[in-house]
């Protein structure tokens, strides 16, 4: 049994604010250990619950977060930015049965702490076959073409109900209570590595691959906070202005899909000016 761990930060223990999150920052320094924490207890639970290989992608800012030296032994970390598939890099490969999404988050638009997709702001909303989408049901579309089951998502209790929408079998871990966008009632380290342990372990009684799902096409539809981003991604093959601020292309597979969302997002932060947007 191998298992894949997409490790984001936004939804990590006692993560609140910006400066937790932004590499460099003294806060930074701070909540990478209670990140690494969260990490490395899921690695321990699946390890527990009988996996074989348990291997770790680096999904958050630089790719670049994670205290290797703290991991448990057994894991191997993928760090670093420019991968094929970003944050769920490494299931295209045929040999992972399950995917754990860890320190997840509600998508742009939503209620949540830290709620975005992709960007940190200038997107207000992104939909998938007019379903509005975060990072969890976007990456679960693309894992699901692969066979691969989402067996276990750790976030706010946010983050955990949006999962019920794109993975309700897996388990969840609640690791704080969402109060506002950069307010949470936060678990302990201690509470939130037992707690992610305990689930991981179940969790990895559902890894078993499946037959790839092929569910498109998929139309993915983005709106920006200002309108010379929706101009500027039109530059994108297929991606094509449907309002005043909003775009959208569509794909045959979601391969295509997050690696044209990945385009896209990507010119519209080059394209967003110091203090206007």
């Amino acid at each position: 049994m191998k298992i894949l761990i997409s490790a984001d930060m936004e939804g990590a223990t006692g993560v609140t604010w910006p400066g937790d999150v932004l590499p460099g920052t003294p806060q930074w320094e701070r909540c990478r250990g209670m990140f690494t924490s969260d990490v490395d207890a899921a690695v321990q639970g699946f390890f527990d619950g009988g996996a074989d290989a348990v291997v770790i992608n680096e999904a958050h800012w630089s790719m670049r977060n994670l205290l290797l030296e703290r991991l448990d032994e057994r894991a191997q970390m993928l760090t670093g930015r420019h991968k094929e598939l970003s944050m769920v890099e490494g299931v295209q490969h045929g040999d992972i049965d399950g995917i754990a999404f860890v320190g997840y988050h509600t998508g742009a638009g939503m209620e949540g702490v830290f709620a975005h997709t992709y960007l940190p702001n200038s997107i207000t909303g992104v939909w998938l076959n007019d379903v509005r989408a975060s990072e969890g049901l976007l990456n679960a579309h693309v894992v699901a073409e692969y066979g691969v089951p989402v067996v276990l998502v750790t976030g706010d209790d946010l983050a955990c109900e949006d999962a019920l929408g794109y993975a309700p079998e897996a388990l969840k871990v609640a690791v704080k209570d969402h109060v506002s966008r950069y307010a949470a009632v936060c678990r302990t380290p201690a509470r939130t590595a037992a707690d992610i342990r305990a689930a991981a372990g179940q969790a990895a009684g559902l890894a078993v691959r499946h037959e790839p799902v092929h569910g498109g096409p998929f139309t993915v539809a983005v709106e920006f906070d200002a309108e010379h981003l929706a101009m500027a991604v039109t530059v994108v093959p297929g991606v094509e202005r449907i309002g005043e601020r909003k775009v959208a292309y569509t794909s045959e597979r979601m391969y295509e899909g997050i690696r044209t969302f990945k385009a896209v997002t990507t010119i519209a932060s080059a394209a967003v000016e110091e203090q206007y947007g």
